[in-house]
């Protein structure tokens, strides 16, 4: 297969990586078993460059690699075997049937994925609720931003990612990058960081780790893991100590200073320092580098997120922002750089749990009296809010008997991951709908085949809140479906014949429909104009250009709270969930490395990133590896209070000598998440990914 990246001429079909939420622009030229890679150097956004993981996505068309017929488990031989359409539908529809009729509608869950196109979101929400008329609903995304939103709604009464275009970046004067590795998650955007510098600005980068983004930095904070809190903490009462404050912003256009004041003024510096182990010297440094700036930007990641205190660690980064001025003006302001593709639309329109489309509230009732116009049934009919989804998994096999599972292998990625597969096991009836084969997939009693991002049409909406119309560019398998056609199937068996078009665009028509006067309002955007615009900025109330051009930039007049004003919100500093102590001294962070993607299930599939990326590995200090009597590439086991994981070690100064790192992207004795704590965030149900407590021994013979 050609996997190629190429500027050559002829007809090719303008289209979007399927893989990080930067959804960089790409042509596709050839047939699913040759598929050529053309680059798009007029979409904005990677202006032609793309990373390896967008380079050889063609690779996962070959039919070599990806399912291209159903599967049912026999009783018989307890394997999943080939099998018809109708066999395969008709068994989903019968286990769903029969669990809703024995148990109730709740006893059948919904679990559904940040990579399915706003199309497949809507679809699948409005499947779940008004066919399954179950609230046992929600998404993977769950795992990803769901702490950022969280602090973002409570901030600034919306949430979107980015509040404003990736190309502001370059021209602001001070960044703070908070726990992402950029360079290595989406490679194409450190022109943005280096452009940044070469304009005059700085950046700072706080992580546990010298990444190769840690590298790029004019300051390198390496706080231990989870005390992002405090380290933001520490930098606000330094800039209201330092006589730093906006104080005319703050009375203009905030609620809440004196009690987010006086709660920052309890973590002064040298306390702070204990804390986290940032010196008080680079503490003052980066408060000069920030306030010193003309403007300034806040960006954070899973880093700071995903933690058990993950929404307070945000509000503390935006508390800074207002306090600071940089907030609601130009080149100013804070950002979530949302990971999966559709992240940002995936919580958008209604697969989450408390959510329905246009970001509203399920428990509003004007929201649910709007949603239901739109879907031809009676508001009192639609459930309530549902169970989050480590919650979800964790009910599977009790109150929840029988799931529907599309676009997610939380085998892999779920936390105590473990537990999460036991827990599938002791299902009465899993089916999945899955492009690959993947560890999920392979507990199923029906596996459903479904198109891929180059074999189908839709929409994504980018970390900018950029609604990008993805294009068919080659005919997927014979064998193939889309994940529309299978719910529309599925509700046509269990009664409910109209309602759930194939056609993405007619699915699309409605969601736009029942997004209007949401606050993620799409009204205004239409395919047409996604291709004409190079993408569409929500909110759009508006269908002509002239009428509404999109709004790239939020904020800037007023916040989108009841009064205009943001909202300071007062936290304080508090430990994570697990400390490390006696029995397991050392403390574990995970990540991503650049050349697999999630859980691995599709980019584990392609030999060139396998290549470069063959398996997880265990990081430490030199000091660690020493106290150990490790060497580099030695087999370690990295073990909590929920399991172990094993990976090769890899020796680097550029860890705290009292943290650990493993990538997540791999199953089998390498599942990190086999290690890591499902302790929730009380406001986001976020799962604390980020640090747990852990020993590390030598693993000979493992």
């Amino acid at each position: 297969m050609s996997e190629t990246t190429t500027q050559a001429a002829g007809p090719a079909t303008p289209t979007h990586c399927p893989y990080c939420a930067l959804q960089c622009g790409m042509s596709l030229r050839g047939g699913p078993e040759a598929v050529e890679v053309v680059e798009r150097p007029d979409f904005p956004v990677n202006q032609g460059a793309l990373c390896g993981k967008g380079r050889t996505a063609p690779a996962l068309l070959s039919s070599r690699v990806r399912l291209t017929e159903p599967l049912v488990r026999r009783p018989a031989t307890g394997r999943l075997e080939p099998a018809t359409w109708e066999e395969a539908l008709g068994t989903v529809a019968a286990g769903l049937r029969r669990t809703r009729t024995e148990y109730g509608p709740d006893a059948v869950g919904v679990f559904g994925g940040g990579g399915l196109t706003n199309e497949k979101a809507y679809a699948l929400g409005k499947f779940a609720r008004v066919v399954l008329g179950t609230s046992q609903i929600d998404y993977n995304g769950r795992f990803c931003m769901s702490s950022a939103a969280a602090a973002h709604q409570r901030a600034f009464g919306l949430d979107r990612g980015l509040p404003f275009p990736l190309e502001d970046i370059p021209r602001t004067g001070c960044v703070i990058l908070v726990g992402s590795n950029l360079v290595e998650t989406m490679p194409p955007a450190l022109r943005y960081l280096t452009e940044l510098r070469d304009n005059g600005g700085t950046l700072i980068v706080v992580d546990p780790r010298r990444t190769r983004t840690a590298e790029q930095a004019d300051l390198h904070l390496a706080p231990r893991p989870g005390t992002d809190l405090a380290l933001a903490l520490g930098l606000l009462h330094l800039v209201v100590a330092e006589g730093r404050t906006d104080e005319d912003f703050i009375a203009s256009r905030t609620n809440g200073w004196s009690e987010a004041r006086a709660a920052a003024m309890a973590h002064w510096p040298e306390l702070v320092e204990r804390i986290t182990g940032v010196g008080v010297p680079q503490l003052r440094e980066a408060v000069g580098m920030f306030c010193d700036a003309e403007s300034g930007m806040v960006l954070t990641a899973r880093g700071p997120e995903q933690h058990s205190k993950g929404t307070d660690t945000v509000s503390a980064w935006i508390n800074l922002c207002l306090a600071t001025g940089r907030a609601g003006r130009p080149l100013s302001g804070y950002g979530c750089l949302t990971g999966q593709g559709n992240g940002q639309g995936g919580r958008e329109h209604g697969q989450k749990a408390d959510q329905l489309p246009g970001y509203r509230k399920i428990d509003d009732p004007a929201a649910r009296e709007h949603v239901a116009r739109v879907w031809g049934v009676e508001p009192q009919t639609l459930p309530g809010p549902g169970r989050s989804a480590y919650e979800l998994l964790d009910a599977l096999g009790g109150d929840v008997k029988s799931l529907l599972l599309m676009g997610s292998n939380p085998v892999v990625s779920a936390p105590r991951a473990g537990h999460v597969e036991e827990r599938l096991r002791s299902l009465d009836f899993l089916a999945v709908a899955d492009v690959v084969l993947s560890e999920t997939a392979a507990l199923a009693d029906v596996v459903l085949p479904v198109t891929q991002w180059a074999e189908e049409t839709g929409t994504t909406t980018s970390l900018e809140g950029r609604v990008l119309l993805r294009r068919q560019a080659v005919a997927a398998p014979p064998g193939v479906r889309s994940d529309l056609e299978v719910l529309g199937a599925l509700a046509a068996l269990l009664g409910h014949e109209k309602g759930f078009p194939a056609d993405p665009e007619q699915v699309f028509e409605e969601l736009r429909r029942a997004s209007a006067g949401g606050p993620a309002d799409y009204s205004g955007i239409t395919y047409r104009r996604i291709a004409q615009e190079d993408g569409v900025f929500w909110p759009c109330p508006e269908e002509g250009i002239g009428d509404h051009p999109g709004t790239p930039r939020l904020f800037l007049e007023r916040f989108a709270t009841p009064d205009g004003r943001a909202r300071f919100v007062a936290v304080a500093h508090r430990a994570a969930a697990e400390e490390a102590d006696e029995a397991y001294p050392v403390l574990l962070t995970t990540g991503r490395v650049v050349s697999q993607y999630q859980s691995g299930a599709q980019t584990r599939r392609v030999d060139e990133l396998n290549a470069a990326a063959p398996g997880p590995f265990v990081e430490l200090h030199p000091l660690l590896a020493e106290r150990l009597g490790a060497v580099e590439g030695e087999p370690l086991a990295v073990v909590s209070r929920r399991g172990r994981a094993v990976g090769p070690a890899r020796i680097s100064a550029g860890i705290r000598p009292d943290t650990v790192f493993m990538p997540f992207h791999w199953p089998g004795e390498g599942r990190v998440n086999s290690v890591t704590n499902p302790a929730l965030d009380p406001t986001s149900r976020m799962p604390e990914f980020k640090v747990c407590a852990v020993r590390v021994e030598r693993a000979h013979g493992t």
